[in-house]
């Protein structure tokens, strides 16, 4: 692959120096022999210092990720409204809490189960930390089914008795679907005529639609993805690393005080 890409950039840097040259040749008169020699350096610098390649891929790959960083920035400060008090956000811990922590998951991800142990000794080691609960279901049909049955749900149960309801469905064994979110939601005391009602209404399939594209807008490649102030935290990390971050937002306002 790296080899590909250096084969590549190699042509490309050729290339800019035929373009280069070709432009200096209308303003200065360069002449075919000219052009011809500025080519044979560059080619020559590139094969004795391959070295320059790996360097200028290397560069590349920072320069893309500091990008991706700086427009996250840009997004979490544009869409903030929509990541942290959306109507159709599930809040677990407590409401009132002066730190916020965002969660973007899916029913179906290993990462996100794992993590929900994370989550449940962070509430309860943090009384007065918020945490918002996004349907963000990129695993396939199962999910979205899950999602629709979770979010139709909200109509019914909220609190205590809805962070019961998620702990139990992503605590479950097996691909979890409609189906199976259905069951569970059953014996957390839903009225199933309404939910399936709900589940198939214009507000619950929005709900998912805008959090996939806000999603989308952040960068999001999988989940689960933690949101707290200014920064977002890929994968299940580990409670450790999200306190410290929590700490910093309390001092300071973001998640590095540094």
């Amino acid at each position: 692959m790296r080899r590909a890409l250096a084969t590549s950039l190699m042509a490309a840097t050729a290339l800019v120096g035929i373009s280069l040259t070709g432009q200096a040749s209308a303003q200065q008169g360069f002449s075919p022999e000219q052009r011809g020699a500025i080519e044979a350096i560059i080619k020559e610098v590139l094969l004795k210092n391959p070295e320059i390649i790996q360097e200028a891929l290397v560069e590349l790959e920072r320069r893309q990720q500091q990008a991706q960083v700086d427009s996250q920035k840009q997004v979490l400060v544009t869409e903030r409204a929509a990541i942290f008090d959306a109507p159709k956000n599930s809040i677990a811990g407590n409401p009132q809490g002066d730190v916020t922590l965002v969660e973007f998951f899916d029913y179906n991800c290993g990462f996100c189960k794992r993590s929900l142990t994370d989550l449940q000794e962070l509430i309860r080691l943090d009384p007065k930390l918020k945490v918002v609960l996004k349907d963000f279901p990129v695993l396939g049909a199962d999910s979205v089914e899950a999602s629709r049955v979770a979010i139709a749900l909200k109509n019914q149960i909220k609190g205590e008795k809805y962070w019961a309801f998620h702990v139990a469905l992503m605590a479950t064994r097996g691909r979890v679907n409609g189906a199976k979110a259905l069951e569970v939601a059953k014996e957390h005391g839903a009225n199933l005529d309404l939910l399936r009602r709900d589940m198939e209404s214009n507000e619950t399939r929005t709900a998912i639609e805008e959090t996939v594209v806000l999603g989308d807008k952040l960068g999001l490649t999988g989940t689960p993805a933690f949101i707290i102030a200014d920064e977002i935290v890929f994968g299940a990390v580990g409670v450790d690393q999200i306190k410290s971050r929590i700490d910093a937002v309390r001092k300071c306002g973001k998640t590095n005080c540094g």
